[in-house]
């Protein structure tokens, strides 16, 4: 993503909603750490996450970028803020003085700061640091307001997304065609991620899940050397982007015909993905969705192996994540609403029977429903 990707009108809305919610919670100013926000805010679309950086929101101020020097070109060109600060360079520096000479120069210790903690971005240590700088001024921690805010996507968005869930589509074509016994895993990742670049999709923001034979019941594994055999089931999961915005497929699969057992915890994991899509529309809470197969496999005797999230929200993806912060999991009461993105993949892991099935597909939550993005056909693939 960069400023090009949307109208400058669309990001002057993002920033007054932002600073309209501020004034609602009684901030004066947030720190913001996550990548995604600062790209939402401004933009930006490169790879500086990997050291320290922050954008400082000021809610009658300006936005203020701090980043390490090598960045200063692509944020000039590519990216939105009133002003941009830099750290290191020529030669090495401590980011987090930097931080403090902001600090100083905007009086942040003086104002009502709400601070995001993010689950990859933040290293510990500079998350101490910036706590003894801001002191009390800390008052929102973590603050959520963005990450809030930006879960519903625009119009503009949602192109992108059902863009890159067409892509998708395109890989599983791919991959389906590709299927056979002999092939190795790796071997069927190239050819998915060759047909998903060539598609138009950007490199995604985390890696191939695809797992086959014994490997199925792993949640997250990675693709091997591993030749498929004939007798093995499977699953594979990836995600398409564009524009860092995300759509996510995961498809089962079979290397000859899947047995009785096979198929019949197939049918009842399709069975509670089905289930999750018809309850999703505007105001349900994240957990019904979540409870409605949960509901669907416990009934099929398999509840204890369903140990996985059944679906989560969708953001614009930076390594090594492209979700939001809403789970469809235990109890979330945090209503959905019309616009989020969202994946849905209520997964069985059978580990005593060696058998691992997971589907997914991703809907955008509408008023009164869900829109489905994948046309890709959701039955088992038997090669």
């Amino acid at each position: 993503m960069s400023k090009s990707d949307f109208t400058a009108e669309e990001f002057l809305f993002r920033h007054r909603q932002v600073r309209s919610r501020m004034a609602d919670c009684g901030l004066d100013c947030i720190v913001a750490f996550h990548p995604v926000s600062i790209h939402w805010l401004t933009g930006s679309d490169g790879k500086s996450y990997q050291n320290f950086q922050c954008l400082v929101v000021l809610r009658d101020g300006p936005l203020i970028m701090l980043t390490r020097e090598p960045e200063r070109y692509e944020f000039e060109q590519d990216a939105l803020c009133d002003r941009l600060e830099t750290w290191g360079g020529v030669e090495p520096e401590d980011p987090l003085m930097a931080f403090a000479s902001l600090v100083e120069r905007e009086r942040l210790a003086g104002l009502r700061v709400g601070m995001e903690v993010p689950a990859y971005y933040l290293h510990p240590h500079a998350y101490v640091r910036v706590k003894e700088l801001l002191g009390k001024a800390i008052v929102d921690e973590p603050c959520n307001i963005i990450s809030g805010l930006r879960s519903v996507k625009s119009p503009a968005e949602l192109a992108y997304v059902r863009s890159a869930a067409r892509v998708a589509d395109a890989g599983m074509t791919v991959f389906a065609d590709q299927l056979s016994a002999g092939r190795t895993e790796l071997d069927l990742c190239g050819q998915v991620y060759r047909a998903l670049l060539a598609s138009g999709s950007e490199l995604p923001a985390s890696t191939m899940n695809l797992v086959s034979g014994h490997r199925s019941v792993y949640s997250h594994g990675a693709p091997t050397r591993k030749p498929l055999r004939h007798g093995d089931i499977g699953h594979i999961e990836y995600g398409a982007a564009r524009c860092r915005y995300t759509a996510t497929i995961g498809r089962q699969f079979s290397i000859g015909r899947a047995t009785a057992r096979q198929r019949q915890i197939f049918d009842v994991v399709r069975r509670a993905g089905d289930a999750m899509i018809a309850t999703i529309r505007d105001g349900v809470p994240a957990s019904h969705p979540h409870r409605t197969a949960r509901k669907i496999i416990s009934e099929a005797g398999l509840g204890q192996y369903q140990i996985h999230t059944s679906g989560y929200g969708l953001a614009a993806g930076f390594p090594p994540s492209w979700g939001e912060s809403i789970s469809m999991f235990g109890e979330t009461e945090e209503p959905l609403r019309t616009g989020m993105v969202l994946t849905i993949e209520p997964p069985v892991f059978n580990g005593p029977e060696g058998i691992g099935v997971r589907l997914i597909d991703n809907v955008i939550v509408g008023a009164t429903g869900a829109e489905l993005l994948s046309t890709f056909s959701r039955d088992l693939i038997e090669a």
